[in-house]
Parts: structure tokens; C-alpha cells; sequence
């Protein structure tokens, strides 16, 4: 199992532990991945990326917590694949949110929100874990 870096990490922090998995939790931090690194800028906390075991022909489940255009999804692949080929991918998310601009489609899914595009959603945490929805006023604010 895999969460990319925040929410999807705090997500699969819960399930590794409720699905009692042996297998270590790796940690997925996809910021230079990102096909709008230079339009969004770097975090300057950046956590690097920690996978305490070999991608190579194993099942992997990459774990979000909301999946929105798919492009966050599709950076992860992308730095997954430069570990390894796994056997397969299976990609669980907390919340599947209407807009998607890549075919990427979850295997598993907490629930779908149909959203107007002047909202966006966050789950903040990690304690407590909880889904912050606000609306843009412009294309740059979450505010």
C-alpha cells in the first residue's frame, strides 16, 4: 500500500492499520511529478518520497484522498514506474469528485461528490481527519 503525500497518505495510514496489512506503508511525494509544478510552485515543506519495499512485480494499492482531474493520479504512476513495474495497480480514494480530465477511474471508492467547479475540497488532519469545502472566488484562491 501506498498514500500519496498528504491526505492520501493519512487515508492509507487508517486502512494499513484497520486491514492489519503486514507489508510496510510506503509514502508517495509526487510534487516534481506534477504536470503544473511550474505554474503552482513547490511546497517549501516538501517530505520526500519513502517506499520501504521493491514496486517490482508486486500488487500495489496507491491510495488519494480525493480524486478530482486524475492528474494527480497520473504523476504517481509516473513515479511508481520509475521505482519499478508492479504486477498490477489498484488505485482506492476517499472521495471521488466529478471532473475528471484524465481516464482514471478509481477501483475503490469512499463516496462521490458532485461538485460545481467553484468549489474545492480538502480533507485537512491528521487529527482529526475532516473535509473542508469552500468555494474559489478566482482560479488561485481556496479560500
Amino acid at each position: 500500500m501506498i498514500g500519496i503525500h498528504t491526505g492520501g497518505v493519512w487515508v492509507a495510514e487508517r486502512l494499513h492499520h484497520l486491514l492489519k496489512l503486514p507489508q510496510p506503508l510506503g509514502q508517495l511525494n509526487i510534487a516534481f511529478y506534477r504536470d503544473d509544478f511550474t505554474r503552482i510552485g513547490l511546497h517549501p515543506h516538501v517530505t520526500p518520497t519513502t517506499l520501504p519495499f521493491s514496486v517490482e512485480n508486486r500488487p500495489i494499492i496507491l491510495v488519494d484522498d480525493v480524486i478530482y482531474s486524475g492528474r494527480t493520479i497520473r504523476a504517481a504512476l509516473n513515479e511508481i514506474f520509475d521505482y519499478g513495474r508492479p504486477a498490477s495497480i489498484s488505485l482506492a480514494v476517499l472521495i471521488d469528485r466529478n471532473g475528471r480530465e484524465l481516464p482514471i477511474q478509481p477501483d475503490f471508492i469512499g463516496c462521490s461528490l458532485a461538485l460545481a467547479s467553484n468549489k474545492h475540497i480538502k480533507l485537512c488532519g491528521p487529527h482529526p481527519l475532516f473535509l473542508d469545502i469552500r468555494t474559489l472566488h478566482n482560479e488561485h484562491d481556496t479560500t
